[in-house]
């Protein structure tokens, strides 16, 4: 266990931070008395790999077929409601 003050922490944030994170308990006190824990921050996955639902996510073959309503609400405002 690592304790310092509060002082000593706020110069040495940096060190004391990579302490914490390669698994050492590091306590700041305050006028001699702990007053709090560094601890790091949980849930960091660290970098994500690209293709991991790969196989996963199937996508019907006309995902991507041209729908002729959209094509002329897009092309003729008339067909949407309140159109000019």
């Amino acid at each position: 266990m690592v304790k310092v003050n509060m002082h000593e922490a706020k110069s040495q944030l940096s060190r004391l931070a990579g302490l914490a994170r390669e698994g050492e308990e590091v306590v700041i006190c305050r006028a001699g008395h702990p007053w709090v824990r560094l601890i790091p921050h949980e849930g960091s996955a660290g970098w994500r790999k690209p293709g991991g639902l790969e196989g996963k996510i199937r996508m019907p073959p006309d995902f991507d077929r041209e729908d002729e309503q959209i094509i002329a609400a897009f092309e003729n405002p008339e067909v949407l409601p309140g159109g000019e």
